[in-house]
């Protein structure tokens, strides 16, 4: 199976000018938990609720002024619409992530998430074998 079967087509994005309360706004109104970063050379960061909630928030920026270039992830990981859906949760494995951007010829044509994935019946262990190596628990020592 390729990504482009089961890949989200629907796809917000912004530019690395737009305030992090305009990301913000845009996850709640589409229920999502990240938003691609787009600049002429395709995707160049994405910026997710963690990265909000950590870079920005927790910190005691003003969210309405900051913008998302100043907290988005920049390491960015990418699919192709041919790619399979096997190397991709592998991808997604290897490098942590929950949400893989599917590029075609620099440009966003699609997103695919864990859950995207685990839908799939005869997908469901490569999601959850993912999912076990993102998850993996944190040094809880100050407790």
């Amino acid at each position: 199976m390729k990504l482009k079967e089961i890949m989200s087509t629907d796809i917000v994005s912004l530019n690395q000018n737009d305030s992090i309360e305009s990301a913000a706004q845009l996850m709640k109104q589409y229920n999502i938990g990240s938003i691609p970063i787009t600049g002429q050379n395709g995707v160049i960061g994405i910026v997710t609720d963690r990265d909000i909630t950590l870079r920005a928030v927790a910190s005691g920026q003003n969210t309405s002024r900051q913008t998302v270039g100043e907290v988005m992830s920049t390491n960015i990981v990418s699919g192709r619409p041919d790619m399979d859906v096997h190397e991709a949760a592998r991808i997604m494995s290897e490098n942590q992530i929950r949400r893989l951007p599917v590029v075609e010829n620099r440009s966003l044509v699609g997103m695919v998430s864990l859950g995207d994935i685990s839908v799939e019946p005869e997908l469901q262990d490569n999601a959850e074998q993912a999912l076990k190596n993102i998850s993996k628990p944190a040094d809880n020592s100050f407790i």
